[in-house]
C-alpha cells in the first residue's frame, strides 16, 4: 500500500486519500458484520466472494469494484453508499493492542468489544493467516505442518504491523511459544494476557459450539491445565494481565481500554504483575 503517514505541506497525497477511504470502508464492513453476528466465512458465502478477498477488504487493502461492493452490502442488509459514508470517530489510541491467551480466554469477544469502544479496527491473526494461505487453519496444518504455519504467521504479523499502526489484534494461543514472533509482538504492540481459570476456558469454548478440544480425548481437561501451566511464564511477559474469570465482560473491557489508553505500557504491571492472581 502506498500510504504516506508523513503528510507534506501540500496536503494529503492521492495515495493517502485512497488509503483512508479503503481503511474506512473496511472498518464499516467489519463493524456491520460484527453487529450482525456473522463470521467472515458466512459473509463471504452470502456475498459470493472469497474469505481471502473479504479479509483484505476489511483490512483496508482490498480495492473492491462498485458492483462487488454492492454484493457485500446486500449480504449485510445495507447499501454501498451507506458503507462508503460511514466514518469511525477519531481515536486517541496510538498503538496496536495485542491480546494473548489460550482458546476460551475471551480474545475474540473482548477484542471486538474493546475495538468498538476505542473506535479502532479489530482483527484475528488466525483469520489473517488463513486468508493469506487461502485455506482454513486445519487444512494448513494437515497439508503443510506446524512449522510452515508459524513461519506464515510471523510473515503475516509483520506485514500487518507495517500497515496497521492502530488496532486491536487477537492472537493465537501458541504465539508465545514462537520466540521470534513473540518478540516482534512485544516490541511493536502493547500485549495483554487475558487470564482465565481452566474451567472457564473450557466452558466458553463449549458454549461457542467448538467441541474440538474434547473430541476423542478423554484427558482433554488435564491437557488444558498442563498447557496453561507450561505457558504461564510466557504469558506473564505481557505488558499487563487482565483476569477475565473474576470480571464481567463490561468490567474486563473497561480495564483493557484503561490500560490501552495509558501513556505507555505499565511499568508496574511489568514489575509486579498486580493484575495477575496467583
Amino acid at each position: 500500500m502506498d500510504t504516506n503517514y508523513n503528510a507534506s505541506s501540500a496536503g494529503p497525497s492521492r495515495g493517502d486519500k485512497r488509503a483512508v477511504l479503503l481503511s474506512a470502508l473496511g472498518a464499516a464492513v467489519r463493524a456491520r458484520r460484527t453487529d450482525l453476528g456473522l463470521t467472515m466465512r458466512a459473509l463471504a458465502k452470502r456475498a459470493d466472494v472469497s474469505e481471502r478477498f473479504l479479509a483484505q477488504l476489511e483490512a483496508g487493502s482490498g480495492n473492491i469494484s462498485v458492483a462487488r461492493l454492492q454484493d457485500v452490502a446486500d449480504a449485510l442488509g445495507t447499501s454501498a453508499a451507506e458503507l462508503l459514508s460511514m466514518r469511525p470517530a477519531p481515536t486517541p489510541l496510538r498503538r496496536v493492542i495485542a491480546l494473548l491467551g489460550l482458546r476460551g480466554a475471551g480474545k475474540s469477544t473482548l477484542g471486538a468489544e474493546v475495538a468498538r469502544r476505542l473506535a479502532v479496527p479489530f482483527f484475528e491473526l488466525d483469520a489473517l493467516v488463513a486468508a493469506e494461505a487461502g485455506m482454513p487453519l486445519g487444512t494448513i496444518f494437515e497439508m503443510h505442518g506446524e512449522a510452515w504455519f508459524h513461519r506464515l504467521e510471523r510473515e503475516v504479523l509483520r506485514a500487518f504491523l507495517d500497515s496497521h499502526p492502530v488496532a486491536v489484534l487477537a492472537t493465537g494461543g501458541s504465539i508465545v511459544t514462537q520466540r521470534e514472533t513473540f518478540e516482534l509482538l512485544r516490541q511493536r504492540t502493547m500485549t495483554l494476557w487475558l487470564k482465565a481459570r481452566p474451567q472457564d476456558h473450557w466452558d466458553r469454548v463449549v458454549r461457542q459450539g467448538d467441541m474440538r478440544p474434547m473430541r476423542n480425548r478423554a484427558n482433554a481437561m488435564t491437557e488444558m491445565k498442563a498447557l496453561l501451566r507450561t505457558r504461564k511464564a510466557l504469558y506473564m511477559l505481557a505488558d499487563s494481565v487482565v483476569d477475565t474469570s473474576s470480571a464481567t465482560l463490561d468490567q474486563s473491557a473497561k480495564r483493557i481500554v484503561s490500560l490501552a489508553m495509558a501513556s505507555k505500557p505499565s511499568a508496574r504491571a511489568r514489575a509486579n504483575r498486580t493484575d495477575a492472581n496467583p
